[in-house]
Formats: C-alpha cells, structure tokens, sequence
C-alpha cells in the first residue's frame, strides 16, 4: 500500500482549532485570558519606572505621551495589523515567521535562534517583575510585609500546577481578564476626571519634547518600552485564538489602557514637584477602602500573565524541536484543550530562573533594569524577518525599505536606550539570552554535521537476505516484529547502521520488520501515514507527518496503523511459534532506537569538534528519544552506535615475534 492516510482523529483535530479561530464572544474572551497577560500588566510598573524621582510636567505628558504613541505604533500598527499576516497555517511566533521565509537564506537561522533565545530569556523575568509589582502593593496597607518570599511561594505554586494542565483555570482566565481591564479604565477615568488638562499628551509633541529637550530623556525610551513588551507574546499566542479575535479585543484592551495611563498622569501631576519616595502611581489612584480588593485582582492578572508567557515558552521550545534547533525533551499534554502542551524540562529551569531573578533583585523597581532589553533583540529579529517576508509577497521594494527604516529606527532606539541598564541589571537577561542562544547554535550545528555524515544505503539489496535471516532458524528470534526508528526521509533507502545493527552487531530474526519514519510538518495539526511494503509480509516502512502541534505518540499511532494493515488484510501479526500460533495470539512488538555516541576515531576540525563535544555533553542530562517519540519503554532497546565523523588515519604497527 502506498497511498497517504489519515489518522482518524485529525478532522477533529481541524475542527477544534477553527472552533478557537473563529471570531465568537468566547473567542474574545480566551483571547483577553491568554494573549494580554504581559501588555495588561505593564501599567504596575511603567510609569513608576518613567517617572523615578522628582514628578516634573515634562516626564509626565512625555511619557503618557510615548507610551501612547509606542503603543500605537509598535503594538497596532507592527503586530495586531500587520505581522499577524504572517501565519503559519494560523500559528503564529517568531520561529513559524521563520518557517516561511527559511528558504531565502541560510542566514535566517542565526536571526530566529537569537529572537527566540532572548524570547525565552525574556519568559524568566516577566513573571517575577509582574507578580513582585502586584505583590508589593500590599506595602501600603502592612509596611514591613516580606513582599519577596510571598512573591517565590505564588511562583512555585503556579509552576507546580503546570503539570497538571490549566483547562480548569484557563476558563476563568477571560472574565478575570475582562475584570481586570475594565478596572483599569474605571480608575484612569476617575484619574482624568480630578485633572483633564492630561488629555493634551495626546499631542506627539510632549514625546518629542521629553526625548529631545528634556535632560536624560532619551535614556527614559528604556522605560518607556515596557508598555509594549508583551506584543511580541500576542503574536506567538495567535494560533490560540485567530487574528480576528486578536485585533478586535486589542481595541478594547488599548483603550483600557490607555485611559489607566492617563488616569496616573493626572495622579502625578496632582503631585507635581513631588518625590514618589516609592510610592506606585497605579495603587495611589485606587481609593483607600478599594486598595486591598484592587491588589487582589491585579495579583491574580499577574499570576495569569506569568502562565500566558509560560505557555508561550513551552510553545517556543516545541517549535524549535520542529527545526531541530532544541534538544528532543519530552513533550507532555495534559489535557483536552488544543495546543496546549507541558514541557518538563523547560518548567524546571524556567522556575529555577525566575526564583533566582527574585532572590537577585528582591523587589521590582529592580527588575525593571533587567527587563526589557532582550526582548527589543526579538523585536528586532522579528522585523528583519518580517522584512523578508514581506519581500516574498512581493510588496514593492521601496515599501519594504521604508518598514525596515521605520521600524529599524524605532526599535534601534529602544534597544539603545536599553543598553545603558546593562550594568544595572540588563547583563541578566543578556546573559540567558546568550546560554539559550548557545545551545540552540550546537543543536542546530550538530544537526547538520550528523545528517551530512550519516551514511544511507538502498534498502532492496538487502530485502532477499533480510528475509533469509527471518526464515533462518538457527539464529535466535529478537522479536516477532521488529521496529526501527529511521531518520532516512527517502523511501527507498536506510541508515547503514540499522543494517549493521540486524546483520552484525548481534543478528537480529523477527518475523516482520518494520522501519519508522517521522516527519513533522510545517502545518500544525497534519495527522497523515504511509505505508511502503518492501518485502509481501515481512519487511514495511511507515511515514508519520505529523504536524508541529501534534503529540509525538509513536507508539499509539503505530498501533493504529497495524490494526488498519490487519484489518485489510495486508499484514498477519499472529505469532509464528507454533504453539501460539494456533491459539491466534498476537507476537511481540520491539522497538530499537540507535543512539548515536562520539567515536574516540576522530579528526574533527576544531570548531566542529568543540560543537560535537558540547552536543553531546547536553545530550548526556536529556532522556533518550523514545521519551520524545512516546514508546512503551517496556517494549524498547535503545543501542548505542558510534558515529565516526572523520576516521583518524592509518597507524603503522610492527609486529614483534
């Protein structure tokens, strides 16, 4: 049989992802709960950040000002109207950007693994500076409360329940959210209201004014872009819900916003010529009587931007696996809900992190100089690839120039502005961003030294022996059928190594071989197989394409596969001994995953032998493929093969009698 099938929940699969994309009141509401977290959190600390000492008119209507016009600008104008476009089959992310445009330069990839490194370095701050800006607003009401441990104990319990899913939770996300925003406005009209000259900073003038004329007032861009950090999360989050429910929550949203922007506008300029001796705009709009209840909510919109931007991480991590740019780590999911995936090994480390960036800092003002740099980086990425996009529609050049000019200029300004917290803080969020960077550099690296050395051979020359040696019954059998993973892409060929592992390494007799090749798609939600018969009723090869978004269950869809053989009676899978044979029982699946080591027999180039060596050391703290595949481990061998990349030359030695 050779034709493609579907595996039979993949029209479900497709339905319920357009049940999410479509534009609905509940996709509205998914859309508030999971894409705004980190944007509708930034008034806890923007303008506490633009304004750091004494409250001047300048500061204040050049900041609202700025933050106005960043969010325009930035977050409408570059993401909700115009990189939301650029979907990968509806999903959304820097490294689905760089899925479309990889073909046009190999130099692309150094662009993704760094937007993507500083993406995933940007996910161990937010969640300690959005939880520590919510925590801290207790101060006010219990002076002396150790903000710092009540902050590390809500994030060790928010990282704990990740296991678990956030099905349960994920439905109250919305209403909570929609709460949330619908307070933010409430206070910022009631801020207006005690001095309305603030709506004058909708002039761009006041920007202009602050950045040029005001001393230091460039160096405030640095703050200034923490309103707009969370956009590039709102395009990652874009296969959850569609960018028809994207674009018309934003409207909402940003008005929300912005009125809570200018409600603290008109609290400081209330308070003009002041020192904010640590007082925080945001909690000093609210009413006394409401403090306590408004701490609350925003702890919870807090907590529920840390797991928007967790989720998103997992989501990354999931995708540079897809492009071989991340170890295989197991992949979990937990529950029912689309696309929604639990990464263990990233859950760790992201805990680990974000618990060491609160003991570091200890409070938010802190923090501040951490965040926000290595996001500029991906924003930066983000727009050279969405330049190269752009060029593949074939939108006229000059066009193409003057978004890269724009937005080259407007984030270039952010990111310098951002560099002089380097010292201060911003060295943190550089210097994960350069771990992660340097990880996904070898993966990648290796990926391609592996696969250029990796010798395949045809698969037909070796069909008469490989039956010869299943009918041969001096040689013990291994197993009744025999699976190996193959990475071979073509049909007709096979890793040498496999043929070395049957015939030589240990002769290997099965009654049915089975080779297993998996292919995962740049479409998210592919559930295809395909089967090739090599030899009538013992030898087969089988291709999943799976889409990035789809579990790995090998072992389940495997199955699948068989039942379908049998039930078309292209295959028996009874037993050929004898006495089982007669009662019909079923033989024994085995699986066999080649786990490749580095040969002492090299003579490797130096950079290739300290990426080979780097790989390989990672690889040693990573459980073996067939966690990431999802075989039974009861059923499987995992045999370890040297991969020779150069052979070492001919040593002469003389023999002595």
């Amino acid at each position: 049989m050779s034709d493609t099938q579907t595996l039979a929940d993949s029209k479900t699969t497709a339905a319920a992802h357009h049940s999410h994309t479509a534009i609905s009141t509940a996709g509205l509401l998914i859309a508030l709960g999971i894409i705004y977290g980190d944007i509708g959190t930034s008034p806890l600390y923007v303008m506490k950040a633009i304004v750091p000492s004494v409250i001047t008119k300048d500061l204040v209507y050049g900041g609202i000002s700025a933050v106005l016009w960043t969010l325009t600008l930035q977050t409408t104008v570059k993401y909700v109207l115009l990189t939301l476009n650029a979907d990968n089959n509806g999903e959304g992310g820097i490294f689905s950007l760089y899925t479309l445009v990889r073909r046009r330069g190999a130099w692309l990839s150094a662009v993704a693994i760094v937007g993507g490194a500083a993406l995933l370095a940007d996910g161990v701050i937010t969640p300690p500076i959005s939880v520590s800006s919510a925590i801290e607003g207790l101060e006010a009401v219990y002076p002396g409360i150790p903000t710092m441990y009540i902050v590390i104990a809500i994030l060790f319990g928010l990282f704990f329940l990740q296991s678990f899913g956030t099905q349960i939770v994920g439905k109250a996300f919305g209403p909570i959210m929609f709460l949330w925003f619908s307070m933010l406005a409430v206070l910022g009209v009631y801020g207006i209201t005690q001095h309305p000259e603030i709506l004058q900073a909708l002039n761009p003038y006041y920007a202009y004014n602050m950045l040029v004329n005001t001393p230091g007032g460039f160096w405030l861009l640095g703050a200034v872009f923490l309103c707009t950090t969370g956009a590039e999360a709102l395009y990652s989050d874009l296969g959850h819900c569609g960018k028809g429910n994207i674009r018309i929550s934003w409207t909402f949203v940003k008005l929300c916003l912005v009125l809570n922007y200018f409600g603290q506008g008109a609290w400081l300029m209330e308070h003009a010529g002041q020192q904010l001796n640590g007082r925080n705009p945001f909690y000093s709009l609210m009413p006394e009587w409401f403090l306590l209840i408004g701490i609350g909510i925003a702890t919870i919109a807090a907590i529920i931007a840390s797991q928007a931007l967790i989720t998103g991480s997992f989501t990354l991590v999931a995708e540079a696996i897809r492009l071989n740019m991340w170890p295989k780590v197991k992949l979990n999911y937990p529950t029912d809900v689309k696309g929604q995936l639990y990464v263990p090994s990233m859950n760790r480390l992201l805990l680990l992190g974000c618990i060491a960036v609160v003991l570091y800092f200890q409070r938010s003002e802190h923090m501040e100089a951490a965040y926000g740099l290595a996001i500029t980086i991906t924003m930066l990425m983000t727009t050279l690839l969405l330049s190269m996009w752009l060029r593949s529609k074939r939108v006229a050049t000059p066009l193409v120039l003057l978004f890269l000019v724009v937005y080259g200029a407007i984030e270039g300004s952010f990111l310098v502005a951002n560099l002089i917290k380097f010292p201060h803080g911003g060295w943190v969020s550089v210097a994960i961003s350069l771990c992660l960077i340097s990880v996904m550099y070898v993966w990648l690296r290796a990926f391609y030294i592996k696969r250029r050395l990796t010798e395949f051979v045809k698969i037909d020359p070796y069909m008469d022996a490989l039956k010869e040696l299943s009918n041969d019954e001096t040689v013990p059998k291994y197993a009744t059928h025999l699976v190996f993973m193959s990475s071979a892409e073509r049909q007709t060929e096979i890793e040498s190594k496999i043929i070395y592992s049957i015939f030589q390494k240990r002769p290997k007799r099965a009654d049915i071989y089975w080779f297993v090749h998996v292919d995962t798609t740049d479409e998210p939600y592919t559930m295809e197989y395909k089967v090739t018969e090599l030899a009538p009723n013992d030898a087969f090869r089988v291709t999943f394409r799976l889409g990035f978004r789809v579990e790995q269950r090998i072992n389940l869809y495997f199955r699948k596969v068989v039942e379908d053989l049998v039930r078309n009676k292209e295959v028996d899978i009874t037993s050929r001994y004898e006495s089982l044979s007669k009662q019909h029982v079923t033989g024994d699946f085995r699986f066999v995953v080649l786990e490749k080591f580095l040969s002492v027999e090299n003579e490797l180039p130096l950079v290739e032998n300290l990426v080979m060596q780097a790989y390989f050391y990672i690889k040693q703290f990573i459980a073996s493929e067939d966690k990431y595949f999802g075989l039974d481990t009861s059923s499987v061998k995992i045999e370890k093969v040297p991969l020779i990349l150069t052979p070492t030359r001919n040593v002469s030695l003389k023999r002595v009698y």
